[in-house]
């Protein structure tokens, strides 16, 4: 599986080691680190997997990790709609079998241990995962969650994608949103701005959601640019 760890602004130095390990116990060793605590103790706390730290691609801004993958799942401790808006996560194992087969860039994203991700970072991602733990206490460490989520992901590792069906890239999905967004606009509907932007913001969760393949993507595009097109001429006719 093409799928890499994104750590965002890690607090503990421990744990950046304790996840470096555990991504190692269960076969993953790309990890990426965003203005990390990394120290010695990280290092230490590795112990075998200190290979999988030196490796690590280190970068300063979330919006640099987002542009390094096909498909950004964020993580989160806190579902529901006061702290995601409009959005349902879904569960480690429902997650398995949305990737399953598809062989495009994924970006595991965990928040940091203090705060999670914030909720303008949860808007970028494509969608959330969950895990589901006891309403006492909801919250996991950070090695501990990354431990649960993987070890759903290599129980069962996913068969390679069909050749001919190359995963959508993110500007290939952008330019599906975009082209909804324009439909929208033709149409002038929902009237309300507000309720417009709605609308295109839930249909880029939808899009997300889909772990579309390049092929399908622009297979929705013509016949949405193409409604648009026959909008504006009729809008020309009447003028």
């Amino acid at each position: 599986m093409n799928l890499s760890v994104v750590l965002v602004e890690p607090e503990g130095p421990a744990n950046i080691g304790m996840v470096a390990r555990t991504m190692k116990n269960f076969g993953f060793s790309r990890l990426v680190l965003i203005n990390p605590n990394l120290t010695d103790e990280s290092y230490s706390y590795a112990v075998h997997a200190t290979d999988v730290l030196e490796r690590a691609l280190v970068l300063e801004g979330f919006e640099e990790a987002l542009e390094l993958f096909d498909l950004a799942v964020g993580t989160t401790g806190k579902p529901g709609r006061g702290y995601i808006p409009a959005r349902a996560p879904v569960m480690p194992w429902e997650l398995r079998e949305t990737l399953k087969g598809y062989s495009g860039s994924v970006g595991l994203f965990f928040g940091r241990e203090s705060i999670g991700l914030k909720n303008e970072e949860l808007e970028r991602l494509d969608f959330t995962v969950t895990i589901p733990t006891s309403e006492a206490y909801p919250v996991m460490n950070l090695a501990q969650a990354v431990a649960v989520i993987l070890y759903e992901l290599s129980k069962e590792r996913p068969e390679p994608a069909v050749e001919a069906l190359k995963p959508a890239a993110r500007e290939e999905k952008e330019h599906l949103v975009k082209t909804w967004a324009e439909l929208l606009e033709v149409m002038d509907y929902p009237k309300d701005s507000e309720r417009r932007e709605v609308f295109v913001k839930v249909f880029r969760r939808f899009v997300g959601r889909a772990v579309l393949y390049g092929r399908e993507v622009h297979t929705l595009i013509g016949p949405l640019r193409r409604a648009r097109l026959k909008l504006e001429e009729c809008e020309d006719a009447e003028r």
